[in-house]
């Protein structure tokens, strides 16, 4: 006897039992012919998860092998990760993470009617990924405390987080960050079936008051100091692909998913799926969580000087807003993609304009029927002034690609804008922070006295040794620059650089 067996496109998925029922002389008789697993198909276009471009399946379902982007968005660093979503063991590993979370949004998995549904399945996925329960995947470390863990940068593949997660008793894997979140997510997704990538955003806001607004704090000499705002220079979450059937949709698009557990009005919580889609337009009543997602890649960056920890000074500087640059990996190749246009318009762009007016009024009711002139003044109010509006232009500029054992080498370029002389005295100072935004040991300070005539244009060379940073650097190999002038000088100028500094690299012959 030949049987086949054709799941409709709506079958939940999961492991079935295949039983063959024999009747004969009155006596019925069970046998189990084996079992099936039934999946998402994107080769199906039936499917909410159909992608209809082959090389595009090729890359988000079948691929094992990617690539996390790092750094900053001026210097950005890559590694290789393994996702090895057909490894022995990893579909079991998946459907008992579907088990663990079944409870997340629905009280009781009796019927399972939620697992035929890709939108409920990376609710629950993203949930059990990093929540705060004592059955999620990964912990991240307190305070960057990982002592009592494995460092969260030494992780390079899916399959030994996810293994020693299933073999420990599905207790939570110390220690992991944003990348191997995401990572470990896109795993999980494209085992099942759901065509999956990681995406890398610089300069991430994490604000708890402002949704719009990121603020950073600095002393006199330049140093950040710790506030309630991180401005973190990646944020590494995922995409996956289906259709929104809740939205009305009818044929899928990338949806936005965000693992790692960050601070939101409602305490700390993962995001999504939302629709990237409404995240351009400023649609954020339509989805999950759009808000949230809107913000972290159109708030704005505002600077503050403070003064005897009491009085606060708005600088001058020329700050870009959030979500400059956000990469993925390319199809069929290790070069990374620009996929910026998917989530925002061109910067100053009437659309772009268009669509933060309307998340606006959506973030603040208090501004629901305010007109656009009237956010327009808010927002300009909010801002940091422009170093030309003071009549100097600075910036600091690379000289190498400084090695781990290197020496940093700048220079620092300052114009003045005005005909009249400029006197002007400058704190500068090196910092470690983490690539989340929290700074660590301030290990370099100088101060310099820069006079500059009418229209002179002055370029001044900066040198930080390697015996100065190399006993403060740390995993994430990234510190910050910054010149400011003395407050007592009059207008309060700024300027700064974060630089990576690159790991040595490794060449294997065979």
């Amino acid at each position: 006897i030949s049987i086949s067996v054709f799941p409709p496109s709506s079958a939940c998925i999961g492991r079935y039992i295949l039983n063959m029922q024999i009747t004969s002389c009155g006596h019925t008789y069970q046998r189990c012919l084996g079992d099936f697993y039934v999946l998402f198909n994107p080769w199906c276009a039936d499917d909410p998860v159909y992608m209809d471009n082959q090389a595009h399946r090729e890359e988000y379902v079948l691929n094992e092998h990617g690539i996390l982007y790092e750094g900053v968005h001026k210097h950005i660093t890559s590694r290789p990760w393994h996702y090895g979503q057909f490894e022995d063991g990893i579909l079991d590993i998946c459907l008992k993470i579907l088990d663990m979370g079944a409870s997340y949004h629905h009280g009781s998995d009796r019927d399972h009617c939620w697992r035929n549904d890709p939108v409920h399945v990376s609710m629950v996925v993203n949930h059990m990924i990093s929540s705060h329960t004592t059955s999620s995947i990964m912990k991240i470390p307190e305070n960057n405390d990982y002592l009592k863990g494995t460092k969260p940068f030494s992780w390079n593949g899916s399959i030994p987080i996810l293994q020693q997660w299933y073999n420990g008793r599905c207790r939570p894997v110390r220690y992991g960050y944003c990348g191997s979140l995401a990572s470990v997510m896109c795993t999980v997704m494209r085992c099942l079936g759901i065509p999956s990538r990681v995406v890398t955003n610089f300069c991430f806001p994490c604000s708890i008051e402002n949704p719009l607004g990121i603020n950073e704090i600095f002393d006199c000499t330049g140093k950040i100091l710790c506030g309630k705002d991180k401005l973190w220079r990646y944020h590494c979450w995922n995409e996956s692909w289906m259709a929104r059937r809740d939205l009305n949709q009818c044929c899928g698009d990338w949806q936005c998913l965000d693992p790692t557990p960050l601070e939101t009005g409602r305490g700390l919580a993962c995001s999504g799926p939302t629709w990237v889609r409404s995240i351009k337009e400023g649609e954020l009543d339509l989805d999950y969580d759009g808000h949230h997602m809107f913000s972290r890649v159109n708030s704005n960056y505002v600077g503050w000087l403070s003064q005897n920890n009491a009085k606060k000074t708005k600088f001058f500087c020329d700050a870009w807003p959030c979500g400059q640059h956000l990469i993925t990996k390319c199809v069929g190749s290790e070069q990374f993609e620009d996929i910026t246009g998917a989530y925002k318009y061109e910067l100053g762009s009437v659309k772009n304009k268009e669509a933060y007016y309307r998340a606006y009024r959506r973030i603040h009711p208090g501004y629901c029927n305010a007109s656009n002139c009237h956010i327009e003044r808010e927002l300009s109010s909010l801002k940091n002034p422009f170093l030309s509006d003071s009549g100097i232009n600075m910036r600091l500029k690379m000289a190498n690609c400084p090695m781990y054992g290197e020496d940093v080498q700048l220079h620092w370029l300052l114009e003045n804008l005005r005909n009249e002389n400029k006197n002007l005295k400058f704190n500068l100072c090196a910092q470690i922070i983490t690539y989340s935004g929290c700074p660590m040991d301030q290990f370099w300070k100088d101060s310099v006295n820069v006079m500059l005539g009418p229209r002179e244009v002055k370029k001044i060379p900066l040198c930080i040794s390697y015996s100065q940073y190399g006993p403060y650097l740390c995993d994430h190999n990234i510190m910050k620059v910054v010149a400011v002038s003395d407050p007592e000088c009059g207008e309060v100028l700024m300027v700064s650089r974060d630089i990576v500094i690159n790991r040595p690299p490794v060449i294997v012959k065979v």
